[in-house]
């Protein structure tokens, strides 16, 4: 009986993919360490963008993951982390930076907004069709650019329309990929954990 409860329990709104793991204050810590270590690592994976002092870069795409996996609390603790480790001067960032007075630490800012947002979304099962997914990715790319944005503006004396041709619509069809990849990972993982249940 116990086996037939299981997938129903591990499928139902309210918790998170990470809450499949016995809950303990070990497991949040692991899990929070993990998710800004994922999110600097895949910082490396940069590419930079000509005209644009910000790059390409799997940062947002790890970001929004971390979110939506660990949940609001622990994502935003996990981003949170990312950022005062690098600010601090662990080159982390994008392109093996640190600091925050680059042009694109407004983005990092935006990914702790994001992370929070997503990941309450998840506890919501947003993470939980490819529809729902596609989604919460979406509002979590709007909010990085809500915050990236207009802090490139400032931080380089751009006019908001010259930030928006820098540092948003090139990476338009880059985000949408991300999208995509979340799309089928994240119900898949759902639907990977109720068999398993």
């Amino acid at each position: 009986m116990s086996t037939a409860a299981a997938p129903v329990r591990s499928l139902r709104p309210g918790i998170v993919l990470a809450d499949l793991i016995p809950a303990s204050r070990a497991r949040d810590i692991a899990l929070v360490v993990g998710g800004a270590a994922l999110t600097g690592l895949a910082a490396q994976l940069s590419v930079p963008v000509p005209g644009s002092p910000v790059p390409v870069s799997g940062q947002t795409f790890a970001a929004l993951l971390v979110g939506t996996a660990l949940g609001a609390r622990r994502g935003f603790l996990s981003l949170a982390l990312y950022a005062v480790v690098g600010m601090a001067g662990v080159p982390w960032f994008a392109q093996g930076t640190s600091g925050y007075g680059m042009p694109s630490f407004g983005y990092i800012l935006g990914m702790l907004l994001a992370a929070t947002v997503v990941g309450a979304l998840a506890r919501r099962g947003a993470d939980r069709s490819v529809l729902r997914t596609a989604g919460a990715m979406a509002l979590g790319s709007a909010l990085i650019y809500a915050v990236g944005v207009p802090y490139l503006a400032l931080a380089t004396g751009m006019t908001f329309g010259q930030a928006v041709s820098a540092g948003l619509v090139p990476f338009l069809i880059g985000d949408a990929l991300k999208a995509a990849l979340a799309m089928g990972a994240l119900p898949a993982a759902w639907k990977l954990a109720g068999r398993r249940g």
